[in-house]
């Protein structure tokens, strides 16, 4: 019977969190337009400072520059703060030779590695604006994707707001349709939380504001560094948003091994927000509690309820029902298997490379949950590789 229930319990969870929650924030939202507050003047808005910590970006970095420099803001309003994590490629001379044409673009070039949270922590203490973006080096703006995130700030409710990423390079070859859906996905489920209760569950990263006197220094050690920012945001009971007019753009990620990196890093992190912001467990009753477990906690521990669920199923072998459910599972844990073969011969079939999405993402999931209890004392990163689709 214990089998029976620690099977019941995972897949209630699992489908809860993939497939209910979303339709309960569906039907909670129809009647519900978001913030109507909006900055509408050049004069009206408020002063910003773009972040952007870089390491080793010569592949994006001058089209990311120009993307920059395009953007839709009155000049005297805006400083653009550029770190440079000791790279050693053409980086810095990149960035030299923009900052020689732009008055209002001012580079720290480091000597030391010291990570991606301490380089953005260090520009936030030099950033004069009242509204601070922090962006990526491979995120590509509109010229309007600027203005349509600081107009949100007129309603003082708004502490954090974050753009919607859209993707190019996508390749039926590899992973990136399934990236790029799962990633439409989250972000419709992010959209529907903000215009409910502010209570959006992290941004893309790629491009988002936060007001200066909400942000927070993020720990050096921190592997996810826009998760935390978010929650200490909602923590100080202000409101995160999404802005769905403002759309950036990046490269996605096409290699399951580059992306299989990238995911075990983000799960080490999340584990870290997870310790960090347990208490907030504890607030399931309102919408910053029922968010966080509805949407991120469940996810993160899906890997957990995958294998209860196959152990269950096994330990209730001699029932036909559990017995068909054993071997259900056992073909999609294999599966990955079988379309790593049928690609190696370019055969791909779109449905079973989402099985080997859900499950290569949760191996991620596992394995940077180990990651984080054998301890993690920096954040210095590798970005993924840029371009993958040329």
């Amino acid at each position: 019977m214990i089998w029976k229930i620690f099977f019941w319990i995972s897949v209630v969870a699992l489908f809860y969190n993939y497939l209910i929650y979303q339709f309960i924030l569906m039907i909670a939202s129809r009647a519900k337009t978001g913030n109507k507050e909006f900055y509408t003047t050049d004069k009206s808005f408020p002063t910003v400072s773009i972040l952007l910590a870089v390491y080793n970006e010569e592949d994006v970095l001058e089209e990311k520059m120009k993307s920059l420099f395009q953007l839709t803001f009155p000049a005297e309003k805006i400083e653009i703060l550029v770190g440079s994590d000791a790279s050693t490629d053409r980086t810095n001379e990149i960035l030299k030779s923009f900052a020689l044409k732009n008055d209002f673009l001012k580079n720290e070039l480091f000597k030391e590695r010291m990570g991606k949270a301490k380089i953005i922590n260090k520009l936030a203490t030099k950033a004069r604006g009242e509204i601070l973006i922090i962006t990526d080096a491979n995120t590509l703006h509109k010229p309007n994707s600027l203005k349509l995130l600081v107009r949100n700030f007129k309603n003082r409710k708004i502490g954090l707001v974050d753009s919607v990423m859209s993707h190019t390079g996508l390749d039926h070859s590899g992973i990136s349709i399934q990236e790029t859906t799962y990633v439409q996905w989250e972000s419709r489920i992010k959209k529907m939380e903000g215009i409910l209760w502010g209570s959006m569950m992290g941004p893309s990263g790629g491009f988002y504001a936060i007001r200066k006197s909400l942000f927070h220094p993020v720990p050096e050690n921190f592997l996810v560094d826009d998760f935390y920012i978010n929650m200490k945001v909602l923590e100080n009971q202000s409101w995160s948003v999404c802005e769905p007019l403002s759309v950036v753009v990046e490269d996605v990620s096409n290699n399951w091994m580059e992306e299989f990196r990238r995911k075990m890093r983000i799960s080490a992190g999340n584990f870290q927000n997870l310790q960090k912001f347990a208490h907030l467990l504890f607030k399931v009753f309102q919408p910053v509690g029922f968010c966080f477990i509805s949407h991120k906690v469940l996810r993160w521990f899906g890997p957990l309820f995958l294998i209860l669920a196959l152990l269950s199923s096994a330990m209730n072998y001699k029932e036909t029902f559990f017995m068909i459910l054993f071997y259900v599972q056992l073909f999609l844990l294999i599966s990955p298997i079988l379309d790593h073969i049928l690609r190696k011969i370019k055969i791909h079939i779109v449905i079973l490379r989402f099985v080997t999405h859900f499950y290569n993402t949760n191996l991620a999931i596992l394995v940077g949950f180990l990651w984080f209890l054998k301890g993690i004392k920096t954040n210095v990163w590798q970005p993924t590789k840029r371009n993958q689709s040329q």
